[in-house]
């Protein structure tokens, strides 16, 4: 039997939920019969709602009895909003269990493999192993470090620029790269933007051009500036407005105001130097229950995420065009690094081409180089 083949196309239908599941994983499972037919498909469709196993027994009935399941993630074997996946199998008479990885969840961890051994079933486990760790990147790092998965997003020119020295910035990329940075948003929980992308290109940050749900939208403010006719209040989507906590009269009742326009909420943090504790918002993100971040935030921001070390994948749109000019804005800003042995460095990259465009994307590692 081949157990990479099945493997992979319970990947590709754990894909099928990407941005609906948080802040539970996205799992596939297939059930191949005792006979090498599949039988059951499944995948876990939202959380609160049954689990991939689940929906692929229930599509293969007795089929399965004497059979292989291929699943992305390890079964789980507690009782949350769903019952165990382990039980259900072991009551369908599988034979066999095929497992991409381990699940990193303190509530699982190992216990779902043990009870389907206990109960004879044979367990087998890494096939496909970093295929699925990268599908769930994002989960399996809220769990084991407790704190949101922090994705940069930005699309710049050839030579490093984010906008012309007049701030002009529309468009830099084409469609297709649009596109694909509008699923980026529908594959987050939370979309982050500074003050100044507000004040400058007045964004909807929505999903509008593909299909999905919109992310929360997060605004960093630490003055409370931005007008209440931005379009980020327009009630489209959930918004966070991010400012400082010792504000003016003037600026709290604006404040205020806005904590009562529909689907907008205020959250006023400590402000050191007109800079909001970034550390600080993604431990409030975290205590949500909000798994992963994409910040779109402009050079400012981006400087500031990754100073404090808080950045863990890049997403780099890189349009073949010339802007010149050294007070144009480049993707990151701040202090910097003084010796290029301090720098960044982008691990398992891939590259996209996006029409004109070509997506660069890897993990950063903070170790020196």
């Amino acid at each position: 039997m081949d157990d990479e083949l099945y493997m992979r196309q319970a990947l590709a239908l754990a894909c099928l939920a990407e941005g609906d599941t948080s802040p539970n994983p996205m799992v596939g499972a297939v059930i191949v019969s005792a006979d090498g037919e599949v039988v059951g498909e499944g995948y876990h469709h939202k959380a609160g709602q049954p689990h991939a196993e689940i929906n692929a027994l229930k599509e293969a009935k007795k089929l399965a009895r004497g059979g292989t399941i291929y699943v992305t993630l390890e079964p789980c074997s507690h009782f949350g909003r769903t019952g165990p996946c382990c039980e259900a199998i072991i009551a369908a008479g599988l034979k066999r269990v095929v497992a991409a990885v381990e699940d990193p969840n303190p509530k699982v961890a190992g216990n779902g493999f043990k009870r389907l051994r206990d109960a004879g079933i044979e367990v087998i486990v890494g096939v496909c192993a970093e295929e699925a760790r990268l599908l769930n990147e994002k989960f399996f790092h809220w769990i084991v470090t407790g704190r949101p998965f922090v994705s940069m997003k930005y699309a710049m020119t050839l030579d490093g620029k984010i906008a012309t020295r007049t701030g002009d910035s529309k468009w830099i990329t084409g469609e297709d790269a649009r596109a694909y940075g509008h699923y980026l948003r529908k594959a987050h929980d939370c979309i982050l933007v500074g003050k100044n992308t507000v004040l400058a290109d007045d964004p909807e940050l929505t999903t509008r051009l593909v299909e999905g749900r919109n992310p929360l939208r997060i605004v960093l403010d630490s003055n409370c500036e931005i007008p209440m006719t931005a379009k980020i209040f327009d009630g489209e989507a959930e918004t966070l407005l991010v400012t400082g906590t010792c504000l003016p009269g003037a600026k709290q009742a604006k404040a205020e105001a806005l904590q009562a326009l529909p689907k907008v909420e205020v959250l006023q943090l400590p402000a050191v130097n007109g800079k909001l504790p970034v550390a600080l918002l993604l431990q409030e993100l975290a205590g949500r229950n909000l798994t992963s971040i994409l910040v779109e935030g402009g050079s400012t921001v981006h400087g500031d995420f990754l100073e404090a070390g808080l950045v863990d994948r890049i997403y780099a749109f890189i349009a073949p065009k010339l802007i010149g000019g050294k007070e144009a804005l480049t993707p990151v800003g701040g202090k910097g690094f003084a010796l290029m042995e301090d720098c960044y460095v982008l691990k398992e990259t891939e590259t996209l081409p996006l029409g004109a465009d070509i997506l660069l994307t890897g993990r950063v590692e903070r170790n020196k180089c």
